[in-house]
C-alpha cells in the first residue's frame, strides 16, 4: 500500500483547515441564505431598514468568505488526498457514508465556489438561472457538511488536540496566509480600506459602478414620461413636478449581489413624502415598476418598513447632478440595506399593494 508521511498528511491538520473551512463556508452559506431571502421573502421574513450598511456588510461578507474558502478547501483536499488510495474502498457502512458525503460536499463546494467567482465576474458561461440553482447547490452542501462532521466527530475531537509540531504548523501558517493574501487582494470591492492594496478587486474604484445599462436593457424614456403613483386613484408627476416638491439628500451604498458596493450622495424626494401628497399613509408595500420591459428585475416590491424610512428616496439626482440614463434617469429608487437589484432605475409607476 502506498504510504503518505509528508506532515501536511496528517490528521491533524486536516481537522485544523477542516475548521477554517468550515467557518468560512457557515458565513458564506447564512449570509447568502439572507441574500436569498430579502430577494425572494417568504411571508414570515422581514429585512429592516437600518443600520444603512446592513446588506453591504452581509453580502460583503458573503462573497469575503467565499474568497476565502478556495484556498482551504484546496488545503484539506490536499491533505487528505492519500485516502483516495486506501484499500478497501469501503469499509463499514459508515465508511461509505463518510465517502459518500466527502463525494457530494467536494461537487457542491466546488459548483459553488466555481459560480460564484463567475458571478462575481458577470461571466455566465452556463445556461441554467444562477441564483436557483446557487441557492439549491449551497443547502446540498451545507446538509453534506453536517453528515460529514457527524460521521468523522470523534475523530475530529481527537485530532484537535493541542499537539502539532513544526512542519504541520508550517503547514497550516502558508494556508492562512494564502488565505489572508487572497481576501486582501479581492476584498476591495467591499472593504474601502483595501481598495488601493486590492490587486484583483472587481469594481475597485472609487466610481459609482453599473452593472446594467440603459442601452443593453432597451431604455427610450418618452417624451411625455410622468410617473404614476396608484394607490386608489392615479396621480401622474411630471419630472418638473418632482423636482419641485421638497427636495432631500441622503448618503447610501448601492451595494450588489455580487459583492461590490459603493456610497453616493443622492437626491430626490422622499417615497414617505411622496405618498403622503397621494393621501397615503407611509408604511405600505409598494410594487415599483421600470421603463424596462423584460428584465428579471423591471419591477420589485418596496416594503413598508422602507416606505416608512424617511431615508428612502425617489433619486433624481446623484452627487448633485441629474441621473444619467445607466443610473436610472429619469428617476429610481434608493433605500437602505437593499440590494442593488431591488433599487429599481428607469421608474415609472409605484403601485400601493
Amino acid at each position: 500500500m502506498v504510504r503518505f508521511a509528508a506532515p501536511a498528511h496528517d490528521e491533524r491538520v486536516t481537522a485544523r483547515v477542516g475548521r477554517w473551512l468550515g467557518i468560512a463556508f457557515a458565513v458564506c452559506f447564512v449570509t447568502g441564505l439572507l441574500s436569498h431571502l430579502i430577494q425572494h421573502p417568504p411571508g414570515w421574513f422581514a429585512w429592516p431598514s437600518s443600520p444603512v450598511w446592513l446588506y453591504r456588510v452581509t453580502q460583503g461578507l458573503h462573497v469575503i468568505t467565499g474568497i476565502a474558502c478556495v484556498p482551504l478547501l484546496l488545503a484539506k483536499l490536499w491533505s487528505v488526498y492519500p485516502k483516495l488510495f486506501e484499500r478497501p474502498v469501503v469499509k463499514s457502512f459508515l465508511h461509505a457514508v463518510e465517502r459518500g458525503s466527502i463525494l457530494v460536499l467536494s461537487g457542491a463546494a466546488f459548483f459553488e465556489l466555481f459560480t460564484g467567482l463567475f458571478n462575481v465576474a458577470q461571466n455566465y458561461l452556463w445556461g441554467f438561472y444562477f441564483p436557483t440553482a446557487h441557492y439549491a447547490v449551497a443547502w446540498i452542501a451545507i446538509g453534506s457538511i453536517l453528515v460529514h462532521v457527524a460521521v468523522k466527530l470523534p475523530i475530529i475531537k481527537r485530532a484537535l488536540q493541542p499537539r502539532v509540531d513544526a512542519d504541520r504548523r508550517q503547514f497550516l501558517r502558508t494556508t492562512g496566509l494564502a488565505t489572508g493574501l487572497a481576501v486582501v487582494a479581492t476584498a476591495g470591492a467591499t472593504v474601502p480600506l483595501l481598495r488601493r492594496v486590492s490587486v484583483l478587486s472587481w469594481r475597485g474604484t472609487t466610481d459609482l459602478p453599473v452593472n446594467r445599462t440603459a442601452s443593453a436593457a432597451g431604455i427610450t424614456v418618452p417624451a411625455d414620461w410622468r410617473l404614476e403613483v396608484v394607490a386608489g386613484g392615479v396621480t401622474r408627476f411630471s419630472l418638473e413636478d418632482l423636482n419641485a416638491l421638497p427636495q432631500a439628500t441622503e448618503e447610501l451604498p448601492i451595494s450588489c449581489v455580487e459583492g461590490w458596493s459603493a456610497s453616493a450622495a443622492w437626491g430626490g424626494v422622499r417615497i414617505a413624502e411622496l405618498l403622503r401628497r397621494c393621501g397615503v399613509t407611509p408604511g405600505v408595500d409598494l410594487r415599483v415598476s421600470s421603463l424596462e420591459r423584460s428584465g428579471l428585475y423591471s419591477t420589485s416590491v418596496l416594503p413598508g418598513t422602507h416606505t416608512g424610512d424617511r431615508r428612502t428616496l425617489l433619486a433624481l439626482r446623484v452627487f448633485d447632478a441629474p441621473l444619467s440614463p445607466d443610473h436610472g434617469y429619469p428617476c429610481r429608487v434608493i433605500a437602505p440595506t437593499r440590494p442593488g437589484v431591488l433599487q429599481t432605475k428607469w421608474v415609472t409607476r409605484l403601485e400601493v399593494l
